[in-house]
């Protein structure tokens, strides 16, 4: 019965003559990981003084300006993430914001969000509309319809 059980210091040894590994790293990290990759088409908000000048610059304007309120642990903001970038380039006439509310948490609460992620539609710098969540239709059909609505004015 026990011819498969190996003495004690058969099991634990150590043979120094191992190479050194690597961690594993994935071999598509900005796939994986869309924090990684900038987009050019949304704009970071990185402080308080650049999200002001950037809400005071379209409030006379007709531009549609579309917050993506996110966090980088929050697993659905990332899957939400390739979803936004993609309409951000098809809707070129429609501002895009990323606020990571870890950096700006006074912003997330001046919009009384409690869930992430959540997506703020905005027209003269009052809020039209809001989608929480991972809803990809919600969030197409919304930035539809008021992208839609921008060009009749």
């Amino acid at each position: 019965m026990g011819a498969n059980v190996s003495s004690p210091d058969q099991r634990f040894s150590v043979t120094p003559d191992l190479p050194s590994r690597r961690p594993w790293t994935p071999r598509f990290e900005s796939q994986i990981s869309p924090y990684k990759v900038k987009s050019p088409l949304i704009v970071e908000i990185k402080n308080k003084n650049q999200w002001k000048s950037q809400l005071n610059a379209l409030k006379d304007t007709n531009k549609l300006l579309v917050i993506e309120f996110t966090a980088k642990w929050c697993g659905p903001c990332k899957s939400l993430e390739p979803k936004v970038e993609e309409l951000a380039a098809k809707y070129a006439d429609v501002v895009f914001v990323k606020i990571d509310v870890d950096v700006l948490m006074s912003v997330w609460m001046e919009y009384k969000l409690h869930t992430l992620p959540a997506i703020v539609f905005m027209k003269r710098g009052q809020e039209v509309d809001r989608v929480v969540g991972v809803k990809f239709d919600e969030l197409e059909w919304k930035l539809h319809k008021y992208a839609q609505s921008l060009s009749k004015i």
